[in-house]
C-alpha cells in the first residue's frame, strides 16, 4: 500500500469504515502538519489547482518506451489527438494526414512556432527521431509491433513528415497520437535508462515538476504551450494503489477526485459535494491460462473454465452492474464483436468436457488425470480490490467443477517471473482498433515479451488471421479475420475473459460537469475526467 510521508488525518474529517488491515497503523490526530499530495492543493485549495488519486504508477515517462501511446500524456503531444468522442483531430499536425498510394503513404503538415518546454523549437526532425527510435531493436518498447507497418519516416523540410508503409495498415493514423520526444535532449542519452525516462521534456500543456516514486507526480502549466493556456496551473496525481486508502483520502479532503471500484464509488451518488462519472471502456479482466502449465494449458480445462464461470454474477456482484460480461477482448457492444461467440454459463457442460477428457473427480471433489491434480495458482495485484474479487469468484466457480485455483497476491515484481507457469488475473483493452487489442495479446511470436501474450498462447490459425487483418486496408476483410480470431477463442481458449468494466470516478463538484472518453485499460493516469484537465475551471 502507498502512503504519503505523513499519515495523520484531521479528526474533523469524516472517515469511512474500511478494511481494518488496510488501515493498520493510521494515526488519527487533532492537528496535523501533513500537507496534501500537491503541497497545499486538494479540496479547499487553490482554484487553479487540482489533486487526483490514481491507482497505478507509470514505469517510465518516456514516450519512446510506451508512455502516453494512446494519447493524453499531459507532458507531450502527438501529431494527432482524440476529442471527447474519440475522433482524431490535429495536434502537432495542422490537419489530418493526406493518405495516398493505396493507403501506404501518410503526409503530415506540422504546426510552426511550437516549442518544447525547454524553449527549443519543435520540428519534423523530432518526429522522425521519435518513430525511428521506437522502432530501433535496442529500444525496450513493448508496443512497437503496432508500428510494424512503417517502412520509413522522412522529414521534408522542418514542417512536413512523410510516413511510407509496407502495407496499408488501416489504423495507422491512430498510432500517430504517439507523443513526440525532443531529439536534442534524448539523442545523447541511453534511451532505456537515461534521465529523460524520469525527467521528460515535451510540447504538452504541462511540465513535470517532480516525480516522487510511489507517492505522486506534480505538474505545472507550460507557459509556452502552443494551445490555449491551461486553466488549471498546478496538477498533481497522487499514486495510491490501495482502493480503500484512496477513498479514505478522498473523504479526508486530500483529493479533488479519484478513481474507485464500484463498491466504494457507490456511496458518493448521494453526496451533494461530489459528482460521480462512469466512463465506458474496452477494459477487460481476464485470467491467463499459461500453455506451460500442465493443468491451465490443457485445452479441455480451458474450455471447461470458459463455460464454467458465471460472468453475469461477477458483473452483478463485483461491478454492481457497472460493466458487462466479456467473451474476448472485444466488448459485445463493439461493431467488431462476433455475434454468436457469447458463452452461456453451463457448469454441467463444463463437467462433461472434463469427464470426456479424462479429468476424474477425486474424493475431495478435485479432479485428477494421469496422477496430475487439476490445480494451479492464480495471482492478482496486491491492493487491487477488483482483481481480488474477480480472482476469488473465478476460484469459487472453478472449484464447483472440480478445479482447484489457488488465489495469491503480489506485486508485479513477484508476479512477472511466474507468468510462464502461473495464471494471472490480468487486464487489457484498447478502443482505437481491434489490432491494438488482439495482436499483442494472442500473437505467438510475442509470448514472453514483457506483458505481451502472457498466456504464451500458440494458435497458427489465430496468428494468420491477425496478420491478415493488420495487412488489409479493407474493412470487410478485416472483419472476417477478426471473426476467425474470436471463434477460435471459443474452441481453443488460452484465456478466460470475465468482464468488461466501466471506470468510475468521483470528482469535487466545484469543477462543474466534466466529460469522459471511451477508455482503454490504462486508466486513471491519462484517462478519466482529467483527460482534459487543462480545460477545467472552478465554478464561481
Amino acid at each position: 500500500m502507498i502512503w504519503t510521508k505523513c499519515n495523520s488525518y484531521a479528526t474533523t474529517r469524516r472517515l469511512r469504515q474500511v478494511n481494518a488491515a488496510a488501515l493498520a497503523g493510521v494515526v488519527i490526530a487533532g492537528a496535523s502538519a501533513c500537507s496534501a499530495p500537491g503541497g497545499g492543493a486538494g479540496r479547499g485549495g487553490s482554484k487553479d489547482s487540482a489533486v487526483v488519486g490514481i491507482a497505478y504508477e507509470p514505469e517510465t515517462l518516456s514516450p519512446l518506451l510506451g508512455y502516453g501511446k494512446d494519447g493524453n500524456s499531459k507532458i507531450f503531444d502527438g501529431l494527432l489527438t482524440h476529442d471527447v468522442d474519440m475522433k482524431l483531430k490535429p495536434a502537432l499536425a495542422l490537419e489530418l494526414p493526406e493518405v495516398t498510394n493505396g493507403g501506404t503513404t501518410y503526409t503530415y503538415k506540422l504546426r510552426k512556432g511550437v516549442k518544447f518546454s525547454d524553449g527549443k523549437q519543435f520540428s519534423a526532425d523530432d518526429v522522425v527521431f521519435t518513430y525511428e527510435t521506437i522502432l530501433d531493436k535496442k529500444t525496450n518498447n513493448a508496443s512497437k509491433t503496432e508500428l510494424d507497418a512503417v517502412k520509413s519516416v522522412e522529414a521534408k523540410g522542418s514542417d512536413t513528415v512523410v510516413f511510407r508503409l509496407k502495407y496499408p495498415y488501416a489504423p495507422f493514423a491512430e498510432r500517430t497520437v504517439l507523443p513526440i520526444a525532443p531529439e536534442h535532449i534524448v539523442a545523447g542519452q541511453d534511451v532505456n535508462n537515461g534521465a529523460f525516462t524520469t525527467a521528460p521534456v515535451g510540447t504538452g500543456p504541462y511540465e513535470l515538476v517532480t516525480w516522487s516514486k510511489g507517492e505522486k507526480l506534480i505538474f505545472k502549466a507550460n507557459p509556452d504551450y502552443w494551445g490555449a493556456a491551461p486553466r488549471i496551473k498546478n496538477f498533481t496525481m497522487a499514486i495510491i494503489k490501495d482502493d480503500d486508502i484512496r477513498a479514505t483520502r478522498l473523504d479526508a479532503g486530500e483529493l479533488d477526485g479519484a478513481i474507485l471500484p464500484p463498491n466504494l464509488a457507490g456511496k458518493y451518488a448521494s453526496d451533494s459535494g461530489m459528482n460521480t462519472y462512469a466512463a465506458k471502456s474496452f477494459d477487460y479482466r481476464v485470467v491467463t491460462l499459461p500453455t506451460g502449465n500442465k493443468v491451465a494449458g490443457d485445452t479441455a480445462v480451458r474450455r471447461a473454465l470458459d463455460i464454467g464461470v458465471n460472468r453475469k454474477a461477477m458483473v452483478d456482484s463485483i461491478l454492481y452492474g457497472k460493466g458487462k460480461e466479456a467473451y474476448g477482448p472485444v466488448p459485445t457492444g463493439s461493431p467488431w464483436f462476433t455475434t454468436g461467440t457469447e458463452r452461456e454459463f453451463d457448469p454441467a457442460g463444463a463437467e462433461k468436457i472434463l469427464d470426456k477428457a479424462g479429468w476424474k473427480p477425486g474424493k475431495d471433489g478435485i479432479r485428477t488425470k494421469a496422477g496430475v491434480q487439476a490445480s494451479f495458482p492464480l495471482w492478482y495485484l496486491s491492493g487491487d480490490k477488483l482483481r481480488q474479487d474477480h480472482a476469488l469468484a473465478y476460484a469459487s466457480d472453478a472449484k464447483k467443477i472440480g478445479i482447484k485455483v489457488q488465489v495469491q497476491s503480489g506485486t508485479w515484481e513477484v508476479i512477472k517471473p511466474r507468468m510462464p507457469r502461473d495464471a494471472v488475473l490480468a487486464g487489457g483493452g484498447s478502443p482505437a482498433d481491434p489490432d491494438f487489442d488482439q495482436y499483442a495479446l494472442l500473437e505467438s511470436s510475442l509470448a514472453g515479451d514483457g506483458f505481451n501474450n502472457m498466456a504464451h498462447y500458440d494458435n497458427p490459425t489465430v496468428d494468420k488471421a491477425l496478420e491478415d487483418a493488420r495487412r488489409s486496408g479493407d474493412r470487410t476483410e478485416r472483419r472476417a479475420a477478426y471473426d476467425t480470431v474470436q471463434r477460435e477463442l471459443v474452441s481453443n481458449p488460452g484465456y478466460t475473459f470475465l468482464t468488461h468494466i466501466d471506470h468510475l470516478y468521483v470528482v469535487d463538484k466545484k469543477f462543474g460537469g466534466l466529460s469522459t472518453q471511451i477508455e482503454p485499460h490504462d486508466h486513471g493516469l491519462a484517462s478519466g475526467p482529467w483527460w482534459n484537465v487543462e480545460d477545467w475551471q472552478v465554478e464561481q
